[in-house]
């Protein structure tokens, strides 16, 4: 039998699998990528009697490698808080799916666990910018201030270092950041040791800086627009800073489109904190779009497109 961890590159992926593998530790193979390479159960090479356990990545995009997978006679368990489609039923099929726009799946695993690794799924949860449901969660921790701060900062490092158009725009691998996060039963020990922590530090305040400094395109009461430039600096920092501008003006909706080196834009979309909804919406209305109803992306949108996705942004955020 071999066992096969399929997961999303960014925080929420990383600290679903830590905690599973903490929990239930086991020598897997390790299928991930840049946040936003998410079909990756096509990736998969599996036979009859494995066990894939995949992590936060959309059921609807990898139906039909899932279907292949089933049909084989390979045990799937699926954690994920992404519009799913249809949802399997099938005897080698379990399925953690919760689409609530409070929930991640790194809190889906902590309820799975019954909280057994809870401050992993507090930083996870940090990490996917759902500050407010990773302070409730932590409740049982009886942590300080200090202390949240602190899982806060490591979940904001671990997502910044999954955003990217290729692992050549990463400081790490994720598939290696887990692997250094492994040895770790719980996140403080992790920040204070690991050099992994600093660099990824570093690196998210630099590239934040050159982030703020840019003003907005467009700016609506609604809802504002911030175009970044074709550079590894700005296709790192894109998806933290849409979390950044979320919550520094919750009522708002956000786009953060960052240039691509071939031309076109990667879109990163939040939805206003206040009331987290149409983010799927709108970038499902694109190709290479999706996401959940909170946060969403367009993988590639031609320049052709902007106006239109202009257009629907501030429709949908009127």
């Amino acid at each position: 039998m071999t066992f096969i961890d399929v997961f999303n590159g960014d925080a929420d992926g990383i600290c679903a699998l830590h905690q599973l593998r903490l929990a239930d530790p086991a020598d897997s193979e390790l299928v991930t990528g840049p946040k936003r390479d998410i079909s990756l159960l096509k990736r998969v090479r599996a036979q009859a009697g494995d066990r894939v356990t995949v992590l936060d990545i959309a059921l609807s995009k990898n139906r039909d490698a899932l279907d292949s997978l089933l049909a084989a006679g390979v045990q799937v368990r699926y954690f994920d808080h992404h519009q799913p489609g249809d949802i399997p039923s099938h005897p080698y099929f379990e399925p953690h799916i919760d689409t609530d726009a409070n929930v991640c799946t790194s809190l889906l695993v902590n309820r799975h666990l019954q909280g057994g690794q809870l401050a992993w799924a507090v930083t996870g949860a940090f990490g996917d910018n759902l500050a407010d449901a990773a302070r409730q969660a932590a409740a049982p921790l009886g942590l300080s201030a200090d202390q949240l701060a602190q899982l806060q900062s490591l979940g904001e490092c671990l997502n910044y270092n999954g955003y990217g158009d290729t692992l050549d725009d990463l400081f790490f691998d994720p598939s290696d950041l887990y692997r250094q996060l492994r040895p770790f039963s719980e996140p403080f020990a992790f920040i204070a040791e690991a050099p992994a922590y600093q660099i990824l530090k570093v690196g998210y305040q630099d590239d934040m800086a050159r982030a703020v400094a840019v003003e907005a395109a467009e700016s609506r009461a609604s809802g504002r627009i911030f175009m970044l430039p074709a550079e590894k600096w700005a296709r790192r920092i894109s998806g933290v800073f849409g979390n950044q501008l979320a919550v520094e003006s919750p009522a708002q909706a956000h786009a953060v489109l960052t240039g691509k080196p071939g031309g076109g834009y990667v879109v990163s979309v939040r939805a206003p904190l206040v009331a987290k909804s149409g983010a799927d919406e709108l970038c499902s209305q694109f190709d290479t779009g999706g996401g959940r109803k909170g946060a969403a992306g367009i993988n590639h949108l031609p320049e052709t497109e902007l106006g239109r996705f202009i257009a629907s942004f501030f429709e949908i955020y009127k």
